[in-house]
């Protein structure tokens, strides 16, 4: 007899309520060990790696890559059965089983039916994330249930050539009733997401099943002229492109849009700048570079100057605070967990350096290394990204000399370093050509008054003109 196994989203950082399934490395029918990776998922922080937590054959994935889930819903079940699916033959039969549900066709949208599922519709309170083409059933889950499924798939209908489309009209619409339309889900989703009725389009796919050129060929009003006869277009001229483009909010953007709202409109930010000549910091960094402590770690001069906040925050430790506004307490930290905003794929990321204070020059050089190209590979983990103190944005990076930076929530400041540039300065009563660069730092007002906050700012000004001050204070 089988014996199924569900394994539920877990919660793998601090307060997860969702996340999207962004690619399975595993299949209905493959056999699979403890502990191997079963699917990746992006949180509102980063991309996780999803272990399994038992050893058998996947019987069904729950939830289609693409979609989001919550925690504590099943994202896939296996047979933990001694041998379970144990011959090709069934698992071959599990995968067509599953990808003959995927084509039945959609149901309208006016209904209250979950896509892809059969049988009477569900309130909206209580729609689950399941498989593609499965439903939520109740009762027993066994897999021998399903396998009446096939009988129930409709003769797919005659390819027909669509009906000219008269002009004017656009091929694009606002709704989607997907009635009677063969598509699979993650198709139908598409279709949703840019405003394409499927009932309008033929299928160039196999038995006429619509598939995302199809869509996508819609939403841009081009006609698939290699297998219809072509369309009347409309009147007038005809765009090159899609003129829209509408992309989800979910995952990284969408913690980190909640994320600067929430700062923006709690903390009261004021931002001052500093402008000033950092010739010695450059010299300073690329005598480091010559060193053999830092022979295997990239030198910047952003090691400086995250030296020098670290510093300040030591001479400073309200800059280095939090504003706890349920206890109506100020929470001073005695460590400095140093954050680096991080431009990625999926958006700003800001992972911390763990007690930055206690690291000498050249661990916290290959701290800051490995923070960047773990942020950058889109590997860093909830851990990496929780608990920071006091953050450095790097705008200088993008050729940039200066900004208002937001606060990271919890934090009480945040430092921008702009871009380093050859710019004329007065050096003893002389005009000179120098390496300057312009400081900003955004504070919360409620902890960090403007005296305090310049006092910080011209602390670390003060350190990257003469790295020397650094060692007298450090």
């Amino acid at each position: 007899m089988p014996d199924l196994k569900e394994f539920k989203l877990p919660d793998v950082g601090e307060g997860l309520t969702e996340a999207d399934i962004i690619r399975w490395h595993v299949q209905p029918g493959d056999a699979i060990t403890l502990n191997q990776v079963l699917v990746e998922i992006e949180t509102a922080k980063s991309v996780v790696e999803l272990p399994s937590p038992y050893a058998g054959v996947v019987t069904d994935l729950l939830v289609a890559e693409g979609a989001t889930a919550d925690v504590g819903t099943p994202i896939i079940r296996v047979d933990t059965s001694p041998g379970g699916a144990s011959t090709p033959a069934e698992a071959v039969e599990q995968r067509e089983i599953s990808q003959t549900e995927d084509l039945i066709p959609a149901p309208p949208v006016e209904s209250a039916v979950e896509p892809g599922m059969i049988g009477s519709p569900a309130p909206k309170a209580e729609r689950q994330a399941v498989l593609v083409g499965y439903g939520v059933k109740l009762g027993s889950t066994a897999r021998r249930a399903r396998k009446t499924v096939p009988a129930r798939r409709p003769e797919p209908p005659p390819r027909r050539a669509p009906e000219p489309v008269p002009a004017g009209k656009p091929l694009r619409q606002n709704g989607s009733a997907n009635t009677g339309a063969l598509a699979k889900p993650p198709v139908r989703k598409m279709a949703r997401d840019l405003g394409v009725d499927l009932a309008t389009l033929t299928g160039t796919g196999p038995d006429g099943v619509i598939t995302r050129d199809d869509v996508e060929r819609a939403a841009s009003g081009i006609a698939p002229t290699d297998h219809v006869p072509a369309m009347v277009m409309p009147a007038g001229p005809i765009a090159a492109g899609p003129r829209e483009e509408r992309i989800p909010i979910r995952g990284v953007r969408k913690h980190t849009a909640a994320a600067v709202a929430a700062s923006a409109f709690t903390a009261p930010h004021v931002t001052e700048f500093l402008q000033i000549d950092i010739t010695q910091t450059m010299a300073a960094t690329a005598r480091l570079r010559e060193l053999p402590e830092f022979a295997d770690v990239r030198v910047s001069p952003l090691l400086l100057v995250a030296r020098a906040l670290i510093v300040a925050a030591t001479r400073h430790p309200m800059i280095n605070s939090s504003w706890d506004e349920a206890a109506q307490e100020i929470v001073v930290r005695h460590y400095v967990n140093l954050g680096i905003a991080a431009a990625t794929d999926r958006g700003l990321i800001v992972p911390n350096v763990k007690d930055a204070q206690a690291m000498n020059m050249p661990e916290l050089a290959a701290a800051l290394v490995q923070l960047a190209d773990t942020a950058r590979a889109g590997k860093a983990t909830p851990a990496d990204l929780s608990g920071g103190t006091i953050t450095i944005t790097n705008v200088g990076i993008f050729g940039v000399d200066s900004g208002t930076p937001i606060l990271t929530p919890g934090e009480a400041a945040i430092l921008a370093f702009g871009q380093v540039k050859d710019a004329p300065w007065v050096v003893d009563g002389e005009l000179a050509v120098r390496k300057v660069c312009t400081l900003a730092l955004s504070f919360d007002h409620r902890i960090v008054d403007g005296d305090l906050g310049s006092a910080v700012l011209r602390d670390v000004g003060a350190m990257l003109t003469d790295p020397l001050t650094m060692l007298a204070w450090s």
